[in-house]
């Protein structure tokens, strides 16, 4: 969920998160992934991923993965409660990346988890 006035879905974050789903799972994100459900659209597949995007008042942003299976499920949550968080994001990102050789890099490779 993000504020409502933010203009993608699903997002960037919340697309990583599905990808990374998907690829731990051996499959294709394009494949398997649906947004959303309304109407009679048939039972969850075992290769489905769902994905939804909320709108709303000035959320920050808050990213849910739900791990659901008969009579229990595990859900892992992160809620950002200020853009101060990714700011401070971007300066480490800034600081560590003038120090590299020219290149392409993400934020595993400003945090060390490559």
């Amino acid at each position: 969920m993000h504020h409502r006035l933010k203009k993608d879905a699903p997002s960037g974050t919340a697309t990583t998160l599905a990808e990374i789903l998907a690829s731990v799972r051996k499959q294709q994100l394009n494949k398997v992934i649906r947004h959303g459900r309304g109407g009679i659209v048939g039972e969850r597949t075992p290769s489905e991923i769902g994905m939804h995007s909320l709108r709303g008042g000035d959320v920050v942003g808050d990213h849910t993965v739900i791990f659901a299976t008969n009579g229990e499920r595990i859900e892992l949550t992160h809620k950002a409660s200020s853009r101060e968080t990714f700011a401070n994001g971007a300066l480490r990102a800034a600081q560590w990346v003038v120090k590299q050789k020219p290149g392409l890099y993400d934020m595993q490779d400003v945090l060390g988890l490559k």
